[in-house]
C-alpha cells in the first residue's frame, strides 16, 4: 500500500512540475538576461544574490515549519488518509504552487518587496495596509507557536537543542568561511555537514548533553527570543541562509529515509487509520465537516499564506537568476507535498495512538529501522527533523514580520525596533496565561491557535487575488490559473470562520470571545480586502 501510494505521488508531482511548471514561466516569461533584484540592490544585508542549491535550502527549509506534518496527521486522523493525500496532491500542483511561485516572482518584479508592495500597486494603498495588518497579526501567532513548539522539542530531548544549536554556530562560521573568507563552497558544505551528521548520531551517549543542554521551558523560550532577535537583523548571509541552507541537508536526509520508509515499509502499516474515516459528514455547518475543515487543517501540506510571505520576504531578496523561480518556487512548494504524504506515513506506521509530532518521529523510526538505523536512535532524528523544520520557520517568521512593519511604516521604522515588535508580543503570547475552553489555565497562543488554520488560508487566498491582479493588469495576461484558486480559498477560509464563530456562541458551554472576535475581524478585514481588489481588477479592460 505504501509503495503504490508514494509511486503515484511522486509521478503526479513530477508530472505538474515538468507541464505546469512550463506553462507559468511561460505566462511570467521568466528570463535571465534581466538583472533580479538581489543583483540590481545588493547590500550584502537584506539584497545577496545566492547560489540556488543555498536559496532552496532556505526557501524550503523556512517554508515547510510544523505544518506539512502536523497538519496531514491530524487530517488523516479526523477523516482518513485518502482525502488527506489527494488534497496535498491536488492542492500542491494547482493551489500551493502557483501561490508560491507566483508570489515569488510577483517580487522579483517589484523590486524585491513583499507581495504589500504588489497590493498596493495593483490594487491601491488601503488594500496593502489592509493587508500588512492581517499577515503581521499572523506571523505574530506564528513566531510565539512555533518559538514554544521549539522550546518543547528542546525540553523534551536535550539533544535535539545541542543539535540545534550546533546548526546555529556551524551556519555562523560557515557564512563568514564562504563570503568573507572565500573558501571553497563545496568543502565549507561538506565539513559543517560532516560534523552534524556525527553529532547528531551520536550525542545521545554524551553525558555532557544531557546536563549542559537539560534546562527548562522557560530559559528555552528567552534563549530562542534572544536568537530571533540577531537571526532577524543580522545579513542573512552571516545567519539565517547558510543556516537553512546547512539544514536543509537535515531534511533531505529525512525526506530521503520517509521515501525509503514509503517504497519497501508497507509491512510497517498499522492498519489503524482507515482510508475514508467513519460518520465523516463531507459537506456542513460544523467543524468536523470535511468541507472546510480538511482544507485549512492540512494547510502547509497543500497551501499557506505564510508561504506568500517568504516568497516574497526573504527567498524574492535573494534569488539571483528569474527562471529559478520554477525550482524554488514550484518545486519546493511540491517537495512539501511529498513531506505531507511522507508524513501521513509516518502516522500510518506509528498507529492511531499517536498525535501530531510524535506520530511523525515514530514512524519515521520505524522507517529508519529498514535501512539498519535502530528505531529508536531514527526516533530522535525524527524530532531533530521536525524541530530543524520549526526553527528555520521561527526566524524566517521574525524577520518576514520586521520587513512587513518597516513596510507599513514606509520604511521609517528602524530594523530593531521592527523586531521587537513581534518578539516581544511573541513572548506574552507565550508567557502570559488564559482560561481554555474545559477550564485548564493555559498559555494564550493555545486559546487563539484554532483560528491560524482558516486565517492562514485567508492569507493565501488574498495573495491569490493581488498576484492575479497583477498579472492581468501589469502583464496583460489570463489569470484564471490564480483566480480559480482564489475563489476557492475565499470560500473556504471565510466558511471556516464563520463556522468558529458559530460553535463558540451557540454550542459549546463557554464561549471563547477571543477567539469569537478574531474570527469576526478576519472576516471583515478580507471583504475589505476582496471589494478593493475585484474593484481594481474590474476596473481593468483587459478582465480576464
Amino acid at each position: 500500500m505504501f509503495a503504490v501510494i508514494f509511486v503515484i505521488c511522486a509521478a503526479v508531482l513530477l508530472v505538474g512540475y515538468k507541464f505546469y511548471g512550463a506553462f507559468m514561466a511561460g505566462v511570467y516569461e521568466l528570463d535571465n538576461s534581466k538583472d533580479t533584484p538581489a543583483v540590481r540592490l545588493n547590500d550584502n544585508i537584506d539584497y545577496v544574490p545566492t547560489h540556488p542549491a543555498v536559496l532552496m535550502g532556505h526557501h524550503f527549509s523556512s517554508i515547510a515549519g510544523a505544518g506539512p506534518i502536523t497538519g496531514p496527521i491530524l487530517a488523516s486522523s479526523v477523516f482518513g488518509w485518502f482525502p488527506t493525500i489527494v488534497w496535498c496532491m491536488v492542492g500542491s500542483v494547482f493551489f500551493g504552487g502557483p501561490h508560491d511561485m507566483g508570489a515569488l516572482v510577483a517580487s522579483i518584479r517589484h523590486d524585491g518587496n513583499s507581495v504589500g508592495t504588489v497590493v498596493e500597486k495593483w490594487i491601491g494603498r488601503t488594500g496593502k495596509t489592509l493587508f500588512l495588518w492581517f499577515t503581521i497579526l499572523t506571523l505574530i501567532l506564528v513566531v510565539a507557536v512555533f518559538q514554544a513548539m521549539t522550546a518543547g522539542t528542546f525540553v523534551a530531548d536535550p539533544g535535539v537543542a545541542f543539535v540545534s544549536i550546533l546548526y546555529i554556530v556551524l551556519a555562523v562560521i560557515s557564512g563568514l568561511c564562504i563570503y568573507q573568507f572565500k573558501l571553497n563552497f563545496k568543502a565549507v558544505t561538506l565539513v559543517a555537514l560532516a560534523i552534524v551528521a556525527f553529532c547528531a548520531w551520536n550525542c545521545g551517549d554524551w553525558a555532557f548533553v544531557n546536563t549542559v543542554f537539560a534546562r527548562d521551558i522557560k530559559f528555552w523560550n528567552w534563549a530562542l527570543a534572544l536568537y530571533i532577535l540577531f537571526a532577524s537583523t543580522l545579513p542573512v548571509w552571516i545567519l539565517l541562509q547558510p543556516r537553512d541552507y546547512l539544514s536543509s541537508f537535515f531534511l533531505y536526509f529525512a525526506v530521503i529515509i520517509g521515501a525509503i520508509g514509503m517504497i519497501f515499509g508497507s509491512s510497517l502499516n498499522t492498519g489503524t487509520i482507515p482510508a475514508f474515516a467513519s460518520e465523516v459528514k463531507y459537506l456542513g455547518f460544523s467543524s468536523k465537516a470535511l468541507w472546510p475543515c480538511l482544507f485549512t487543517m492540512v494547510a502547509c501540506g497543500a497551501i499557506s499564506g505564510f508561504h506568500s510571505l517568504v516568497s516574497s520576504g526573504t527567498t524574492g531578496k535573494q534569488i539571483a537568476h528569474e527562471k529559478d523561480a520554477v525550482p524554488i518556487g514550484y518545486g519546493a512548494m511540491l517537495l512539501e507535498g511529498m513531506v505531507a504524504v511522507i508524513a501521513t506515513g509516518c502516522l500510518m506506521a506509528a498507529g492511531a495512538d499517536f498525535k501530531g509530532m510524535g506520530a511523525f518521529a515514530t514512524g519515521f523510526g520505524k522507517f529508519a529501522g529498514i535501512v539498519g538505523i535502530d528505531p529508536a536512535k531514527g526516533t530522535r532524528l525524527g524530532y531533530i527533523a521536525i524541530n530543524t523544520f520549526l526553527l528555520t520557520s521561527l526566524d524566517t517568521a521574525t524577520r518576514l514580520c520586521r520587513y512587513q512593519i518597516q513596510e507599513l511604516s514606509d520604511g521609517k521604522m528602524n530594523k530593531w525596533f521592527a523586531t521587537f515588535i513581534p518578539i516581544v508580543f511573541a513572548l506574552v503570547l507565550v508567557f502570559m496565561k488564559a482560561t481554555n475552553a474545559a477550564g485548564m489555565e493555559v498559555a494564550v497562543w493555545q486559546v487563539i491557535w484554532p483560528v491560524f488554520g482558516a486565517s492562514n488560508q485567508l492569507v493565501a487566498a488574498i495573495a491569490l487575488l493581488s498576484i492575479a491582479a497583477w498579472v492581468i493588469r501589469g502583464l496583460k495576461k489570463r489569470g484564471r490559473f490564480l483566480t480559480l484558486p482564489f475563489w476557492f480559498m475565499l470560500a473556504t477560509s471565510v466558511f471556516a470562520l464563520v463556522i468558529n464563530i458559530y460553535e463558540e456562541c451557540f454550542v459549546k458551554p463557554a464561549a471563547n470571545y477571543v477567539l469569537v472576535v478574531l474570527s469576526a475581524v478576519l472576516i471583515v478585514l478580507a471583504f475589505f480586502l476582496v471589494k478593493e481588489g475585484m474593484q481594481a481588477i474590474n476596473s481593468d479592460k483587459n478582465v480576464d
